[in-house]
């Protein structure tokens, strides 16, 4: 009788989106936050940007600024 293994396979769950990729431990914050910001950066002012356009849908971005302050 052969003996069978037993070991499991792990999937690592990866993701394509860089921009949401701290989004677990970060705030996310809309294009409005974004636009009062004090110290702009380039990820917020891309997605200021983006969400200019009309008809455009997000689901806000992970602020650096904001990192272990809570979830909007």
């Amino acid at each position: 009788m052969a003996k069978t293994s037993t070991k499991k396979k792990v999937l690592k769950k990866t993701s394509n989106d860089g921009v949401n990729k701290y989004a677990h431990t970060l705030k996310m914050v809309t294009s409005a936050t974004c636009i009062a910001c004090k110290t702009p950066c380039t990820r917020g002012q891309e997605y200021v940007k983006k969400m200019s356009i009309p008809g455009a849908i997000g689901k806000g971005v992970a602020c650096h600024l904001t990192k272990g302050k809570g979830f909007v």
